[in-house]
């Protein structure tokens, strides 16, 4: 008599969960999914239905002030907010599979502190006043898969360690090598990133605009208040969740470059990554006409770092990536 045997007697849901890093790739794809729809929603000028409920506007009402400039502005700060969101993904996604797979604990310290930044931005809310239905939807989804994964990969650890991995530099060639400057101008960029979203993050919970914005809107603070009340605490809620992004995305590629190995595989993460965040987020001016230089340099100044390590450290990373 013939007998099929299984001898897999895991349960359903710890198989699909396993050592914990499938819920930290859904995680990945979910912020990939949610930086794509920020996207699309900027290049069709649509509004979230909650936001149209919130301001009492719909964006062809709103393009009615202010020569559209208003609208665009804010499609502006959604588009790079959508970019760093999938550059995020994409570098949670390598972190996963290879230095978390690999039991590295950096890589675990990396998700819990960046996590904690990343949501952790959320209560900027609490700084202008508009609480984004359904980020905070998304939030209470996603944040319990988080942890889950992270207590999963914890136990999947050969062995305990303490935050000070984060510190300890991945091996790299000699600094004054090609690949050292490039490993410094990538690190650079990261750090960059890392101010500039801080900064925004602190102006979009306080003042809201620079002087840039409002000399591109040809309109002041007490303008945007006349057309509505509502409208100041929307943009600012836009430009502190772009800037809680931007510094996490910041964090991520610096500690990344910082502790990772020198690998064909981090390389092409960082390119993917680096490339749609800085794409996405200058891309976006030339389209809406806000070509301030004052505005636009920082920017353009992070993305020739960065593009100017990938092309450094290239051959290194992939030669070195194939002899291990």
């Amino acid at each position: 008599m013939n007998r099929l045997a299984d001898d897999d007697d895991r349960g359903f849901l710890a198989a699909l969960i396993g050592d914990g890093r499938p819920l930290l790739s859904l995680t990945a794809m979910a912020l990939i999914l949610s930086g794509g729809f920020a996207l699309f929603l900027s290049a069709t000028g649509h509004f979230l239905p909650h936001d149209v409920q919130h301001l009492g506007l719909t964006p062809a009402q709103l393009c009615e002030r202010g020569h559209c400039r208003i609208v665009h502005f804010m499609f502006h700060d959604r588009a790079s907010f959508g970019g760093a969101l999938i550059a995020i993904g994409t570098l949670y996604l390598w972190l996963a599979e290879f230095p978390l797979r690999r039991g590295e604990p950096w890589a675990w310290w990396l998700f819990i502190v960046s996590g904690t930044t990343g949501f952790g931005s959320f209560l900027a809310y609490l700084g202008y006043g508009y609480l984004d239905s359904w980020h905070g939807a998304a939030t209470l989804v996603l944040l319990p898969l988080f942890v889950l994964g992270l207590v999963q990969t914890r136990r999947a650890l050969d062995r305990p360690a303490p935050l000070s991995t984060l510190w300890q530099p991945g091996e790299w060639s000699s600094w004054r090598s090609a690949a050292g400057v490039g490993r410094a101008c990538l690190l650079a960029t990261g750090a960059g990133m890392m101010l500039a979203g801080g900064t925004i993050l602190v102006v979009g919970m306080t003042r809201v605009f620079v002087p840039q914005d409002l000399e591109y809107m040809q309109l002041t603070a007490d303008d945007l208040d006349a057309i509505s009340p509502r409208l100041v605490p929307l943009i600012a809620h836009d430009r502190a969740g772009f800037g809680g992004g931007l510094g996490s995305c910041g964090l991520i590629l610096f500690l990344c470059v910082w502790c990772g190995r020198p690998a064909r595989h981090l390389w092409q993460a960082l390119a993917i990554a680096g490339t749609t965040g800085f794409v996405t987020a200058i891309g976006v001016h030339p389209f809406i006409g806000y070509m301030s230089l004052s505005h636009l340099a920082p920017a353009c100044m992070g993305a020739m770092l960065f593009f100017a390590g990938l092309a450094l450290s290239r051959r290194p990373m992939g030669f070195r990536s194939q002899s291990m």
